[in-house]
């Protein structure tokens, strides 16, 4: 699902439930794929500048992207496709014989503040492109998650890809228990938190990796249109959302990280971030939720 593994775990709503729910993320999927010549985005891509009509769930992934550009000042872009297919990510992982293609007007920033809509009709100023990306996972997490809720689940712990949304009662009555990536050992939890309700997404430079000799990873330097050069190996951050989480993460890669952790508690949200000698260094409200 999205380029990776994904988990639904549900209280209560039963086996149907959970087969809509999977039902529900694989029509996100043909809508926001950049692999898919029909989905949502791969049009809007090629439009232009002229109108699409697309998905209400494709005018809100507009609306999230244009809200964590604006909360993070930039520093998540998701118009930086050109340069991403350029360092070398412009086939499936899942699937080699899907590839991304741009039109020849394709430039990188794109506008994404100056994307409309009106009702489900889509402009993007000629030459922008979007990749749905991660925050397409953050966002189907919460939004599958709204699915459960509204539809009899009385809880749900939703993994698409690293991005979490927990949402409602959890197994244990109280809150979700959710070991955090430890980069240097995949068996191995780097820290487990609790969250009642939240997203809680982890971003590594350690994953995507291309190129000739896979020096190249999917975290785009806006600054510099190229994999993002950082000591920081893996960000996790717990916020109001999943979709939020994600824009949160893509500043540490970056930012200097004694300032990242400073301004994420002025966003709502807690962080952890783990370098390349496996140093720990969490925001001040990160022990919040051990």
């Amino acid at each position: 699902m999205m380029g990776s593994t994904a988990t639904l775990t549900l209280v209560g709503g039963g086996a149907a439930l959970l087969e809509d729910c999977w039902s529900f993320l694989d029509h996100l999927e043909q809508i926001w794929s950049r692999f898919l010549p029909e989905s949502d985005v791969t049009r809007l891509n090629w439009a232009e500048g002229k109108p699409v009509d697309v998905d209400d769930f494709t005018v809100r992934l507009i609306e999230e992207m244009q809200a964590g550009y604006a909360r993070t000042k930039g520093d998540f872009d998701p118009t930086l496709l050109p340069d991403l297919v350029r360092a070398g990510y412009a086939a499936s992982r899942q699937d080699p014989t899907k590839s991304t293609a741009l039109p020849a007007t394709a430039v990188a920033p794109g506008r994404i503040d100056n994307v409309a809509h009106n009702g489900h009709v889509v402009t993007m100023p000629k030459g922008t492109t979007i990749d749905a990306g991660g925050i397409g996972k953050g966002l189907a997490a919460d939004l599958v998650s709204d699915f459960a809720r509204a539809n009899g689940a009385w809880g749900i712990m939703a993994e698409i890809a690293g991005d979490i949304r927990v949402s409602g009662e959890a197994p244990d009555g109280v809150a979700w228990r959710l070991g955090v990536e430890n980069p240097f050992a995949a068996a191995e939890h780097a820290d487990v938190v609790r969250v009642p309700d939240g997203g809680v997404v982890t971003s590594s430079q350690r994953k995507r990796r291309f190129g000739t000799s896979r020096e190249k990873h999917h975290l785009i330097d806006p600054h510099t249109h190229d994999s993002a050069l950082t000591s920081v190996q893996t960000v996790t951050v717990i916020a109001l959302t999943a979709a939020i989480a994600e824009t949160l993460t893509k500043p540490a890669f970056v930012r200097s990280t004694a300032d990242y952790l400073s301004w994420l508690p002025t966003q709502g949200a807690a962080g952890l971030v783990i370098d390349d000698e496996g140093n720990h260094h969490e925001s001040a409200n990160w022990s919040v939720y051990r």
